[in-house]
């Protein structure tokens, strides 16, 4: 190789660490989305490139339903009835535990930190419950994101196929954010999986994992401006020699 091939291979990977790098450090959840359109080859272009995701001995534990229109729509409307139904939604929970209970720290800091900051943008103030349960509803319309995902596992897989899961959302999520496009990871759906069964007609075997709202995200609002706090590698990172 010369010393020109060099220089410009040179900046050729310079513009693919700068390429990646961006899409993962703007990567955000996106909270209030426009109604515009996603084409499904779009949906499926992105599917394709997060497939790519590993996973131990190639298991590919992953499986996407893609809601859009009116099958999206129907799901959000059985789930809010349930959501809005003090009564009917404590008989719903988690098949698998999400969060630790109760909370320890330093996560419960945490938690509550990106809590009152989402809330303190959207006026919400800590003594209006209401409000609260009103904002963590919107989870279950998508954000009235276009597109909508529900995710599932097979129950007969282990704790390593789940870790195997999130590189799989995670690609889906800098796959769109390379696209111009916004996503949320949203585990609100997973409480109400009976729900998302019946609609999705899911087999006994499958367990849901979390939805996804995908689209443009909408400037205006802001919710979307929060920028979630994040540790430096000096504090989650030790280096030994």
């Amino acid at each position: 190789m010369t010393a020109v091939e060099r220089k410009l291979d040179a900046v050729d990977a310079a513009d693919r660490i700068a390429a990646v790098d961006g899409a993962i450090e703007a990567r955000r959840s996106v909270r209030a989305f426009l109604p515009t359109p996603v084409p499904r080859t779009t949906v499926e272009d992105i599917l394709r490139v997060a497939r790519c995701a590993p996973s131990g001995t190639n298991m590919q534990p992953w499986q996407v339903y893609v809601l859009t229109g009116n099958a999206k729509a129907s799901l959000s409307r059985a789930l809010r009835a349930v959501h809005d139904d003090p009564e009917a939604v404590r008989e719903h929970k988690h098949e698998k535990p999400y969060y630790p209970e109760p909370w320890p720290e330093p996560w419960l800091s945490r938690r509550r930190k990106l809590g009152w900051e989402l809330y303190g943008l959207l006026g919400i103030q800590r003594e209006d419950r209401d409000r609260m349960q009103h904002q963590h509803g919107r989870n279950l319309d998508f954000f009235d994101a276009p597109v909508g995902m529900v995710f599932t596992i097979s129950r007969r897989l282990e704790l390593g196929s789940w870790l195997d899961y999130g590189g799989f959302l995670q690609n889906i999520a800098i796959a769109a954010q390379a696209r111009g496009l916004g996503t949320c990871i949203q585990a609100a759906f997973a409480p109400l999986h009976r729900v998302v069964r019946s609609h999705l007609n899911l087999s006994d075997d499958e367990m849901v994992v979390c939805g996804l709202s995908l689209g443009h995200p909408d400037p205006a609002r802001p919710e979307n401006t929060l920028r979630s706090h994040r540790e430096p590698v000096s504090v989650f990172a030790d280096f030994r020699e």
